[in-house]
């Protein structure tokens, strides 16, 4: 085949490091679209970013050229730095080591767009470690 061909779409999703909500409705909007930035400028095509204050979740089309671990990384490192030059106040800033990626067929990305546009409504009744501990109870049952 001459050339590559890719359609995967990522439901990537991280904490800030201990949980600690700091990405306020000032700062948390101005890192998603970094954080958007950062992913165009790795050839991903962002559907969509959205969090709250102690996560962030992120659905993009990879790049076919790029390993997953290594995109999570590049995010995580350039936002982290970002908040750092930005505001002075969190230079320790951290992610939390860990994340969480999901496959999301093209099918699904309507749904999954819709979930992480409402994350403020899904918080209502339950915690990010809920959340996620149903995100990987989800995929095991659906034998991923």
């Amino acid at each position: 085949m001459a050339h590559t061909y890719s359609h995967v779409y990522l439901h990537t999703i991280f904490s800030t490091f201990r949980r600690e909500p700091l990405l306020t409705d000032g700062l948390g909007p101005r890192v998603h679209a970094y954080m958007a930035t950062v992913l165009r400028n790795l050839g991903c095509r962002v559907v969509v970013i959205n969090g709250m204050p102690d996560h962030v979740h992120l659905l993009f089309r990879m790049a076919p050229e790029r390993a997953q671990a290594d995109l999570v990384r590049d995010i995580k490192a350039n936002s982290s730095g970002w908040i750092h030059r930005t505001v002075p106040s969190l230079r320790g800033f951290a992610w939390q080591a860990g994340y969480g990626v999901f496959s999301v067929s093209g099918s699904g990305v309507a749904r999954v767009k819709e979930y992480i546009v409402n994350q403020q409504e899904h918080h209502r009744t339950r915690t990010f470690a809920e959340e996620f501990a149903e995100m990987l109870r989800l995929h095991r049952e659906l034998g991923l």
